[in-house]
């Protein structure tokens, strides 16, 4: 096999980045900061699954208080605008901490990013507390939680001493290319989640009370608004799970040798597959707490382990050349074999 082949083939070049420049602690802070944030979304999970949305009626105090009376579902509703809190901090913390020590201007303007959208998440959550959960809104808080929990795992890669000196492979072959892919897949992820949110407030759970069958056909036999919401959210589970062994395929098939990527692909199969199980428990304990509300987080959980994988290929894998590219290759080549 020569070298160009082994390069197609996700061999690595033996080549390496520059080391970055990024402290350790500000690397710890980032995972600080996505666990964080993988908790907020578990615990506002919990408070949908409870019931508790508006057990505290005013925002962005609590019965005109500090610190309420924690009863009921005082204490779910309350938890989560504490947890919400910790997670503004540390965003904080970490964009002035990035703006201070990080000479990647890319890596700055992802930590502002996360600010930015965090500070918009608890708009949209005082929002949906003062007009009494309107759909749309509720929907777009649901949504900036995900993309938020993107950006703080985007910054835990970033920051993390690895990620400069990953190799880079050789350039991708296939098609779709691997990047492509697992783009696709992350995006797929992210729109299964958002009619989850949609299936989710608007109580819609149940609407098909039995799983792995509808109404015990494989089609409803009838359909209704939150019939056909749930029904989509089924179907969306299986273009999903297409997707994703579609992704952890390619991976296993030509980058087996690349832990970066490896990790991260099998991981997400493993999760994958957690997800679904947790699907059909919440179907047949009929929306019980703990399943539905381990769902809800098993659902960032797989976005999350997705969008790791999509941005190592990007960081690993070199891209397909284009034809104008693949021209002057041909040509470098021909002269090559001239000379």
């Amino acid at each position: 096999m020569n070298t160009t082949e082994r390069m197609g083939a996700g061999v690595s070049t033996g080549q390496s980045r520059v080391a970055p420049t990024s402290p350790p602690g500000l690397h710890r802070l980032a995972l600080l900061t996505a666990g964080m944030t993988f908790v907020l979304i578990f615990v506002g999970g919990l408070v949908t699954s409870t019931g508790s949305a508006l057990a505290v009626p005013d925002w962005p105090l609590a019965f005109g208080k500090l610190v309420p009376k924690l009863v009921g579902g005082v204490r779910f509703e309350y938890g989560h605008r504490v947890t919400a809190g910790v997670v503004v901090i540390l965003t904080l913390l970490l964009a002035a901490w990035t703006w201070a020590r990080e000479p990647r201007r890319w890596v700055r303007n992802t930590a502002f990013a996360a600010l930015g959208l965090v500070i918009l998440q608890a708009v949209l959550g005082g929002i949906t507390v003062l007009l009494e959960l309107p759909l749309p809104i509720a929907v777009a808080h649901a949504a900036t939680a995900q993309a938020f929990l993107c950006l703080t795992v985007a910054m835990a890669l970033f920051t993390d001493t690895r990620w400069e000196s990953l190799p880079r492979l050789g350039r991708d072959t296939e098609s779709p290319s691997l990047v492509a892919l697992c783009t696709a897949t992350t995006v797929v992820i992210y729109l299964q989640i958002l009619i989850g949110a949609v299936m989710r407030h608007l109580g819609a759970g149940l609407a098909i009370p039995d799983f792995p069958l509808s109404f015990g056909q494989l089609v409803p036999p009838h359909f209704s608004l939150f019939v056909a919401i749930n029904f989509a959210h089924r179907v969306g589970a299986l273009v999903v799970s297409v997707f994703v062994l579609w992704t952890v395929f390619r991976v296993i098939g030509r980058y087996r040798g690349e832990p970066a990527l490896l990790r991260p692909a099998l991981a997400l199969l493993v999760l994958l597959a957690v997800q679904i199980s947790l699907g059909a428990l919440t179907i047949w304990s009929w929306r019980a707490v703990i399943p539905t509300t381990a769902h809800v987080a098993g659902g960032a959980a797989v976005l999350a382990a997705a969008l790791v994988v999509t941005l190592r290929a990007r960081r690993l894998v070199r891209p397909p050349l284009n034809e104008t590219a693949r021209a002057r290759a041909s040509v470098f080549a021909g002269h090559q074999v001239t000379a």
